[in-house]
């Protein structure tokens, strides 16, 4: 292929975010950037309007519009970039080939994750559109899994690509570790978690197997720092808080709710363990950016959290309070295990690139063109 490829890229609601649909699109891009000519086309809801479910009648109503005059009637390939905007499928008519991204089907299998009947709504619309698609890149074999179990796409429709880890995400010095310990007033050794607080992610569990770990196996000094924004209404999160409280460990147990994406590979080589125990994750990025920091992982075996650990890191039960707080002490306790942990971390994390990615979902591009 002599010629750039032509891409109108979806990317849906413009939230100043880097992570999820935004990063897959800003790595892939930025991969791809001699092979392919991306035009990003998001929104932003400015409406000053305050309307019950005003972002929906936005995506709905007046998205598909924006596309419209947006889109390029010379472009080879559509290239929906999440399933939350495959909805589109069902609204527009689209001249080229059509890609779409699958992170995961959490509102579909997770209905704390969905409590409003719209939003179910919503993402069963998206999912009639997904079958419109001529290709489904899924992120993890997990997920490719679950579009077929869940949503009946036959196997061959489906291609997985991984997603890679970003060149910042590695051991770093003493120094640059003592500084962002000393800007967060960390103490010397801390257990690392980094997520939302929501249901699937499992931390309450890590909560009791902590407080298990402390007063089970005697480790009293030891801290538990949880790094990322509740995402929970305020009067779950109170339940969260109340459950610290029941345990005693209020003063062992530090909140940061919100890191800028710099400062989270010396957060991540500042821990002693990280441990990331959720139930459902469409990746699971957070456990491949700890391992290439060469940190020892303990994580659950639900999922596609094996895919990415593979040998790499421990796997526990999800819903074992008792196994987690022993394999955390094991790793505490064992400089051997936490050096071997280490070694095998970065090694496995080299496995994941996004140049692989970009790479990857091109020849998908190529393959949906019949090149």
């Amino acid at each position: 292929m002599n010629r750039k490829l032509i891409v109108d890229a979806i990317i849906g609601l413009n939230l100043g975010e880097i992570y999820g649909k935004y990063r897959v699109y800003s790595k892939t891009s930025e991969n791809l950037n001699e092979k392919v000519d991306f035009k990003e086309i998001p929104y932003e809801c400015k409406w000053r309007y305050n309307l019950p479910y005003k972002d929906l009648i936005y995506r709905m109503f007046f998205y598909p519009q924006i596309l419209k005059k947006h889109i390029r009637t010379r472009a080879d390939i559509t290239h929906i970039f999440s399933q939350e905007e495959t909805y589109l499928l069902n609204r527009l008519k689209f001249d080229s080939p059509k890609v779409a991204t699958c992170l995961d089907l959490i509102p579909l299998i997770f209905k704390d994750n969905s409590r409003i009947p719209m939003n179910t709504w919503f993402m069963k619309y998206s999912i009639k559109g997904m079958r419109n698609a001529d290709k489904i890149i899924s992120i993890s074999e997990h997920t490719k899994n679950d579009l077929i179990k869940y949503i009946k796409i036959p196997s061959n429709k489906i291609e997985t690509v991984y997603l890679g880890v970003d060149k910042q995400y590695k051991r770093l010095s003493t120094g640059e570790v003592d500084n962002i310990k000393k800007k967060y007033q960390l103490g010397e050794k801390f257990i690392l978690y980094l997520g939302s607080e929501q249901p699937r992610k499992n931390f309450t569990l890590l909560l009791k197997s902590f407080h298990k770990l402390k007063t089970r196996h005697g480790l009293e000094g030891i801290k538990l720092v949880k790094v990322g924004r509740p995402q929970l209404p305020e009067s779950q999160r109170n339940t969260t808080f109340d459950l610290i409280d029941q345990l005693k460990i209020r003063k062992n147990v530090i909140f940061i709710d919100y890191v800028p994406e710099e400062d989270l590979p010396a957060l991540y080589n500042a821990s002693d363990l990280f441990v990331f125990p959720s139930l459902y994750e469409g990746f699971g990025l957070p456990v491949l950016e700890a391992m290439a920091c060469g940190v020892p992982v303990i994580t659950s075996n639900s999922s596609s959290l094996p895919e990415v650990v593979g040998d790499a890191g421990i796997m526990v039960d999800p819903y074992d309070v008792d196994g987690l707080a022993g394999e955390m002490y094991k790793v505490w306790t064992d400089e051997d295990l936490k050096e071997d942990l280490r070694k095998r971390g970065t090694d496995r994390a080299k496995m994941f690139s996004w140049e692989r990615t970009a790479d990857k979902t091109f020849n998908i591009y190529k393959e949906v063109l019949g090149e």
